[in-house]
């Protein structure tokens, strides 16, 4: 069958011509795949002698022979030398196949073929290097011609799809790889044939023969043409890559985890509350981790129950039937809104298993692989559930500080990667942060707690009373996410019916800024009972304030004991360096009211300026010079005294109450007025109204708010006498007492009252100066003052048997409820205080009791 040789053959690559030489030895015939090869056209070839023409002048004699020999009828074929025509032609050498013919006269002549032998060796060399490419290449080569069938593999590619390198001829995708992918390198195929663009690292995933495995093969392909540049194929060479993609796939793993750890360094643990830290477990690990996930507690651990040391461990909290009391405090899921019954905790989920619902209390069985993890404190696989759509499940005990604190469970549904080792470690690092935290949380409410009920034992039970004020008070401390503060208030019973009123702040927190404001509340009644004034007071707490951070409480400037200043030794200093830290500054108001002139003196250390709102008048804050805070010392303390009207309203408070982060202490202070100046109303009430109008923020800080109705004693309460410094003063005194007492019907204090006032009178006589004024005063208790100039203190002493006097005192002392003396800006006061009468006759006095006068 004749068929047309389609250019780009193999006679175009290996350089095949022809021509004939004629009896004369001259050229006969010149073929146009001649002229191609020696560049000579055959108008200009035929009729020259081929020697003379193409062959080297030293080997024309022997081609002369050679053409003889031909032209006699004998075949020769060898290698012959020969040069392009004209002057600096190109050199090559030729193999020529010579064979005698016959003209049609019967002469002899010759058929020459030629062929360029340049040419051939390099085909040879090409054939070598594609062969020893394609068969030695570690990479599988395989050739598709344009039916995408395979037309030639290696025997690489072979060894990974099996048989030898000639069993692949014909075969096709389809045969190698699942359906998706085949269709997909058959899509690229026929692109790749049709545009003539190349592919790179086309990734394909299949199994080999005989294997489950998945493999990875990144392929390139490229369109192969002829030497005419007709396609003719598709080369494709395939790299097996598996490795490098379990080494991706780890590296993104440690890439996920590790930012997996960064988050959760950042969001877990920002809370002191338990439960807030395991929902941001929770956040940190679902979707990013896991798909479903629950925390449980121990009960005791969110009730607070105190235990022993070492009673947290696991092993202590199992029992006969199961796991401690747990308590699911957190729960999250990114494919439903309930939770399966793998995160129940029961061990392999059954058809009846129900997870324990949000805050509810439940126990795991004790072979349960939740209960296996809490004993033992590793991690447990939970089974997952054939019939459900959770793949597996992680049971990772909570352990902070070699205590389990709880369990967190988490788990991956079916289509998900199951958990590896890598994952094992990763929840078992995000649980033992969480837990942490949450012992960190459970500590700080502990202490939280005991600050707490530290500082609510140390403010004044109740609503307290006082003479002249009507007195409502709250304290509000900040929440379990901030430390307890210093915040104290208190009201002191002063002699004469007069009240201390304090508020303070002790700067710090936590247990030692608890017990700091202890000490100094201690001291500050302490210092009230002496009767000093408010900026006295101020003054000495000042100093007990500056003891309260010195080591062994001694004054924070002195070094040397009395030889002078000295400089302190080496274990000194340091022992003053860490004491640095427990420094406590604290800042007060001490106010004494006096409700028989309704004024109030008042002092300021550093403290929130007092605010009074008089009836018909907008609220003010009362100009009290602020001192130093108490700690700083150096600088005195200013009193200023302030009358008050009846039925006024004075306020004493601390910085949590009108000032914040976004609140600065002018708007607060302001606010605080605009609030106060409100509507009238009962005084219970007006402190829970400021508390919730104003913007307290509240649990950035303590508030202690102490409100104060003014109530002056009325003039019928009072009785007030000048007598002069005379003998016949004492029988004066008695009758003035008698006669008032009458008046308010007190008949059953009258003989005891005349008794003591008349020692009181006769006293200020014999050790007093000046004038006598005698003052009684009746609110809840009877008072009694005696005041004169003298500076000298009355003391209380045991009269000796030969003694005629010096048991006034004494005989005060027994009758009265109590008694004592202050000092007043023009001299001293002495005074004593009864009961009054309830209906019941009044107590005698015993026998040991008249004999210890004697």
């Amino acid at each position: 069958m004749w068929q047309n040789s389609p250019p780009g053959s193999i006679y175009d690559y290996i350089r095949v011509a022809s021509f004939s030489i004629g009896p004369d030895g001259l050229i006969e015939q010149w073929s146009s795949r001649a002229a191609a090869l020696f560049g000579m056209a055959s108008t200009d070839a035929i009729g020259r002698d081929p020697v003379e023409a193409f062959m080297p002048a030293e080997l024309r004699s022997d081609g002369h022979r050679r053409v003889g020999e031909i032209l006699d009828g004998k075949e020769w074929t060898g290698l012959v030398p020969f040069r392009m025509p004209g002057e600096g032609g190109a050199h090559g050498v030729a193999e020529v196949y010579v064979m005698p013919s016959l003209t049609g006269q019967g002469e002899r002549a010759a058929l020459c073929i030629v062929v360029d032998v340049r040419a051939l060796r390099r085909i040879e060399t090409d054939l070598a290097a594609s062969q020893a490419i394609f068969g030695q290449s570690p990479f599988g080569f395989v050739l598709f011609g344009t039916d995408f069938a395979v037309v030639r593999a290696n025997q690489r590619f072979a060894t990974v799809f099996g048989g030898a390198a000639e069993d692949h001829r014909g075969r096709t995708v389809d045969d190698y790889l699942p359906q998706a992918e085949a269709d997909r390198l058959s899509a690229t195929l026929k692109r790749v044939l049709e545009t003539g663009e190349s592919v790179t690292d086309l990734q394909l995933v299949g199994t080999a023969p005989g294997t489950t495995e998945r493999r990875h093969w990144s392929m390139n392909l490229y369109r192969v043409h002829s030497g005419a540049g007709r396609p003719v194929g598709i080369a494709g060479l395939a790299t097996d890559v598996t490795r490098r993609h379990i080494a991706a796939r780890e590296a993104a793993s440690a890439r996920r985890n590790l930012a997996l750890l960064n988050e959760a360094s950042a969001r877990i643990g920002n809370s002191l509350d338990l439960e807030t830290t395991a929902r941001e477990l929770l956040d940190v690990a679902v979707p990013g981790f896991c798909d479903l996930a629950a925390v449980d507690l121990y009960q005791g651990l969110l009730t607070g129950e105190e235990a022993a040391p070492g009673s947290w461990a696991p092993a202590h909290r199992e029992s006969a039937g199961g796991s401690a009391e747990l308590r699911r405090v957190a729960h999250a899921s990114a494919v439903a809104d309930a939770l399966p019954t793998a995160v129940a905790g029961s061990g392999p989920p059954g058809p009846d298993d129900v997870p324990p619902a949000l805050g509810s209390v439940h126990r795991f069985p004790f072979g349960s692989p939740c209960a296996v993890a809490l004993r033992s404190g590793r991690v447990e696989d939970v089974p997952g559930d054939e019939m459900g759509f959770v793949q597996s499940t992680l049971a990772v005990p909570m352990v902070a500080h070699d205590t389990v604190v709880g369990l967190v469970q988490f788990s991956r549904t079916k289509g998900s990667e199951p958990f590896g080792e890598r994952d094992r470690a990763l929840a078992t690092e995000l649980a033992a942060r969480a837990a942490v935290c949450i012992d960190n949380g459970r500590l700080y409410r502990r202490e939280h707690e005991r600050a707490l009920i530290l500082q609510r034992s140390l403010l004044p039970p109740g609503d307290p009373e006082a003479a002249g004020l009507d007195i409502a008070c709250r304290y509000l401390p900040g929440n379990t996410a901030t430390e307890v503060g210093g915040d104290w208030f208190d009201v002191i019973e002063l002699p004469g019916h007069r009240t201390a009123l304090v508020v303070g702040d002790v700067m710090g927190r936590g247990l030692r800024a608890a017990v700091a404001m202890g000490e100094l509340r201690t001291a500050v009644r302490t210092l009230a009972l002496l009767d000093l004034e408010p900026a006295e007071v101020l003054s000495a707490l000042d100093e007990v304030a500056r003891g309260l951070g010195s080591p062994g409480g001694e004054r924070s400037e002195g070094f040397g004991g009395s030889g002078g200043a000295q400089w302190p030794s080496r274990a000194a200093q340091k022992s003053r360096e860490a004491d640095l830290s427990e420094v406590y500054l604290a800042t007060c108001v001490y106010a004494v009211y006096d409700p028989v002139t309704r004024r109030c003196t008042f002092a300021n250390a550093g403290h929130m300026p007092p605010a009074v709102v008089e009836p018909g008048r907008s609220a003010r804050l009362i100009d009290v010079p602020p001192g130093m805070p108490l700690g700083v010392g150096g600088e005195p303390f200013e009193e200023v005294e302030v009358e008050l009207a009846e039925n006024a309203l004075l306020t004493l408070y601390t910085d949590g109450l009108v000032e914040s982060r976004d609140q600065p202490l002018d708007e607060g202070l302001a606010a605080l007025r605009s609030v106060l100046t409100g509507p009238q109303m009962e005084l219970e009430d007006a402190c829970d109204f400021v508390l919730s109008t104003l913007d307290t923020r509240h649990g950035e800080d303590d508030i202690a708010l102490l409100m104060a109705r003014i109530q002056g004693l009325p003039a019928e309460a009072v009785g007030d006498w000048t007598l002069p410094r005379e003998p016949r003063s004492v029988g004066r005194a008695r009758e003035l007492a008698r006669t008032q007492l009458l008046s308010w019907d007190l008949d059953d204090l009258v003989d005891t009252t005349e008794l003591l006032v008349s020692e009181l009178v006769t006293n200020a006589l014999r050790y007093g100066e000046g004038e006598i004024r005698l003052r009684l005063l009746r609110d809840r208790t009877l008072v009694c003052e005696v005041w004169d100039a003298g500076l000298v203190q009355p003391r209380r002493r045991r009269a000796r048997d030969t003694d005629e006097g010096g048991r006034g005192l004494q005989l005060v002392g027994l009758l009265s409820a109590a008694w004592g003396s202050r000092r007043t800006p023009r001299g001293k006061t002495v005074w004593f205080e009864l009961a009054l009468p309830d209906g019941e006759p009044a107590a005698e006095l015993s026998v040991e009791q008249l004999l210890s006068m004697y």
